[in-house]
């Protein structure tokens, strides 16, 4: 039983949508459709995913943008962000304005998501793990069996997520990466919204907003 899962940067963002499955069954969900959605149905044609929901990190443009064509076309269920999100969903129209992206009309999910939820694939199970800071409703996808996270905007590669939008806080996010990121295991691998993946041990290391405090002598 295993996980595969396929990349794929999309928007002048280029944020990494993933098309995540469990091999077994063909079964799968794309976590953050911001935009180019007749690429995304062809690779999702191509691999032969049976995609069963859409699930969303947060509620930026960016990873959103692509979200209610890509689930009308393949006739699934939108899944996520949380609820505290919804003011950004709310305000798609805007944001797509200010960032000059096609028009994205608001929306709600099906589902909103909250801490300690499951998302189901196949024969797949993931956490919900709800990092408030770079938006107050962001969600972590996380496979305990994988040791694979999809991480959003909270953590990157050398870098975290920015907290100068609204309701954004730089202390909550730095508190949701050491207490709720760190103890899944330095081992893991994460699939940042933007950019190369890493791992929580090497962002432990050398990452300069979050590594481990290094002794003073």
């Amino acid at each position: 039983m295993s996980l595969k899962y396929q990349v794929v940067p999309v928007t002048s963002f280029a944020q990494n949508c993933s098309i995540v499955w469990c091999d077994e069954t063909m079964e799968g969900i794309v976590v953050d459709p911001g935009g180019d959605i007749q690429q995304l149905a062809a690779i999702i044609e191509e691999l032969g995913v049976k995609v069963v929901n859409l699930v969303l990190t947060h509620g930026h443009l960016d990873h959103v943008g692509g979200t209610v064509p890509l689930s009308e076309m393949l006739n699934v269920e939108i899944v996520g962000p949380h609820k505290a999100d919804n003011f950004w969903l709310q305000g798609l129209e805007n944001q797509s304005q200010m960032f000059g992206f096609p028009l994205c009309k608001a929306f709600e999910p099906n589902t909103w998501l909250e801490e300690g939820d499951k998302v189901t694939f196949g024969n797949q199970v993931i956490d919900v793990i709800h990092t408030p800071g770079h938006t107050p409703g962001h969600v972590v996808l996380f496979s305990e069996q994988a040791r694979l996270a999809f991480v959003g905007d909270v953590l990157f590669n050398g870098a975290i997520g920015r907290t100068d939008f609204p309701q954004g806080d730089f202390n909550t996010l730095i508190a949701s990466i050491k207490t709720k990121l760190w103890p899944l295991g330095s081992d893991v691998t994460f699939v940042p919204g933007h950019g190369p993946e890493s791992t929580f041990g090497r962002e432990r290391a050398s990452n300069p907003f979050v590594a481990d405090e290094m002794p003073l002598y």
